[in-house]
């Protein structure tokens, strides 16, 4: 008797212990769990620690609250002035509704990444390509906008998204390297241009200040001296007035020229009387023709083209007087010379 009940009672307790095992369950602190009872959702959602379920009849499954870190793969896409970009984000997303995210959605975690790719293709193609490479803040929050909607029924939320690349094809690489460089190179000229105009400037103040005190030029070419031969070097350092250098250049400078006057014409001259009297004194020696016209007065020189010979009283000789006119008319041969021959007297 005794021993049926001993056996009794260990069967008791090895059937309670396997029950015990069998609905003991272990929720941790960063899980919740949810009971189904023959399919039917209860309304108590189990918190951490230990718990128990019918073995049978009530299932508990469990749902991570943890922030959940998911990848989002990369994205082929063409943005909205033309450029085929490659853009991959993650996404951080914690379930808030441990019950709607066991019976709202068959997989809470492959919806999110579903609806993460669909969302971020439509960013790209309603993005420029400056606004993906320098506004990506503006970006990312639209992107979580976009995938947050849908998941509140999931009892999802999404606590932010982050573009995290952007690929770009080898030649738009290397125009944008164009661009930043020729930019760069803009901004050196900007800066440097506005430098030259402020030193100008002050350059400009220094001489009018200089100008009213000329000792302060003197002492401003003292102060260069005294910089140049601080240190031990062979440079020779010679001042020099810059005065008597403007002084040299007017001195080189040639005087204006002034316009000759025109010479004036001269009128012919007539000729010398101590030809006549040698024509008269030596008739022989002048050839029979010269002797035939040595009675003939002598035929004035014609004038230069340009001005016309004024007209001369004819020269007479110291003893008689010429003829007015002459006796006959001079033959081809007996014509004067030219102007350019004279006729030379033999003494």
């Amino acid at each position: 008797m005794v021993q049926e009940l001993l056996i009794a009672a260990v069967a008791a307790v090895s059937a309670g212990a396997v029950y015990t095992v069998a609905a003991a369950r272990v929720v941790k602190q960063y899980e919740r769990g949810v009971v189904l009872r023959l399919g039917r959702l209860r309304n108590d959602v189990r918190g951490p620690g230990f718990t128990m379920v019918l073995p049978g009849v009530e299932r508990l499954r469990k749902v991570n609250m943890q922030i959940v870190t998911m990848p989002v793969p990369a994205q082929d896409g063409i943005t909205r002035d033309n450029v085929t970009v490659r853009v991959d984000a993650v996404i951080y997303f914690k379930v808030v509704d441990a019950a709607s995210a066991v019976v709202e959605v068959e997989d809470y975690r492959f919806a999110v990444s579903q609806m993460a790719q669909t969302s971020l293709r439509s960013i790209i193609g309603k993005s420029d390509l400056d606004d993906l490479l320098s506004n990506r803040e503006k970006l990312n929050q639209g992107l979580e906008l976009m995938i947050d909607s849908p998941a509140v029924g999931w009892g999802v939320q999404i606590d932010r998204v982050e573009i995290k690349d952007v690929s770009l094809p080898e030649t738009m690489k290397r125009s944008m390297a164009r661009q930043a460089e020729a930019d760069r190179e803009r901004r050196a000229r900007v800066i440097n241009a506005d430098a030259e105009l402020q030193a100008s400037k002050k350059l400009a103040e220094a001489a009018s200040e200089m100008s009213a005190q000329p000792a302060a030029l003197q002492l401003r070419l003292l102060q260069t001296v005294v910089a140049v031969a601080a240190e031990k070097n062979s440079t020779l350092v010679l001042p020099f007035p810059v005065e008597l250098l403007r002084f040299l250049e007017r001195a080189q400078q040639p005087a204006p020229q002034q316009q000759p006057a025109q010479p004036q014409q001269q009128p012919a001259q007539p000729v010398p009387q101590s030809v006549d009297r040698a024509r008269d004194e030596h008739p022989g020696d002048r050839g029979p023709e010269a002797a035939g016209r040595s009675a003939e007065p002598a035929a004035p020189r014609p004038a230069e083209p340009s001005a016309p010979a004024p007209s001369a009283p004819p020269v007479s000789g110291p003893g008689r007087p010429r003829p007015a006119t002459p006796t006959k008319s001079a033959s081809a041969s007996e014509r004067p010379r030219p102007t350019g021959s004279k006729p030379l007297a033999r003494h």
